[in-house]
Protein backbone atom coordinates (compact mmCIF):
# COMPACT_ATOMS: atom_id res chain seq x y z
CA UNK A 1 0.00 0.00 0.00
CA UNK A 2 1.65 3.32 -1.16
CA UNK A 3 2.13 5.45 1.95
CA UNK A 4 -0.38 8.22 0.47
CA UNK A 5 -2.78 6.17 -0.16
CA UNK A 6 -2.48 5.04 3.67
CA UNK A 7 -2.57 8.53 4.65
CA UNK A 8 -5.76 9.56 3.08
CA UNK A 9 -7.50 6.43 4.47
CA UNK A 10 -6.21 7.69 8.11
CA UNK A 11 -8.06 11.27 7.07
CA UNK A 12 -11.36 9.01 5.94
CA UNK A 13 -11.83 7.28 8.57
CA UNK A 14 -11.19 10.71 11.48
CA UNK A 15 -13.32 12.52 9.32
CA UNK A 16 -16.23 9.71 9.34
CA UNK A 17 -15.52 9.83 13.26
CA UNK A 18 -15.91 13.88 13.74
CA UNK A 19 -19.10 13.60 11.78
CA UNK A 20 -20.18 11.08 13.91
CA UNK A 21 -19.64 13.09 16.53
CA UNK A 22 -20.53 16.38 15.28
CA UNK A 23 -24.04 15.07 14.59
CA UNK A 24 -24.80 13.57 17.74
CA UNK A 25 -24.37 17.46 19.46
CA UNK A 26 -26.77 18.57 16.76
CA UNK A 27 -24.37 20.43 14.95
CA UNK A 28 -24.47 20.56 10.75
CA UNK A 29 -20.97 21.30 10.88
CA UNK A 30 -21.03 17.59 10.07
CA UNK A 31 -21.96 18.01 6.65
CA UNK A 32 -18.80 19.03 5.79
CA UNK A 33 -16.93 16.46 7.47
CA UNK A 34 -18.72 14.02 5.29
CA UNK A 35 -18.19 15.85 2.66
CA UNK A 36 -13.84 15.48 3.34
CA UNK A 37 -14.85 11.62 4.20
CA UNK A 38 -16.07 11.29 0.32
CA UNK A 39 -12.85 13.15 -0.75
CA UNK A 40 -10.78 11.33 0.93
CA UNK A 41 -12.07 8.02 0.24
CA UNK A 42 -12.32 8.95 -3.38
CA UNK A 43 -7.99 9.92 -3.28
CA UNK A 44 -7.05 6.67 -1.13
CA UNK A 45 -9.09 4.70 -3.92
CA UNK A 46 -7.00 6.57 -6.63
CA UNK A 47 -3.55 6.39 -5.18
CA UNK A 48 -4.23 2.56 -4.62
CA UNK A 49 -5.28 1.68 -8.15
CA UNK A 50 -2.40 4.21 -9.33
CA UNK A 51 0.21 2.24 -7.04
CA UNK A 52 -1.41 -1.43 -8.24
CA UNK A 53 -0.37 -0.18 -11.78
CA UNK A 54 2.66 1.34 -11.52
CA UNK A 55 3.93 -2.33 -9.42
CA UNK A 56 2.54 -4.54 -12.12
CA UNK A 57 3.84 -2.44 -14.90
CA UNK A 58 7.42 -2.85 -12.89
CA UNK A 59 7.04 -6.68 -13.41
Amino acid sequence: MPRIALYTLIVCLLAVAAAVVSFVQGSWLGVVWVLLAGLSSNMTWYYLRRGRAGYAQKR
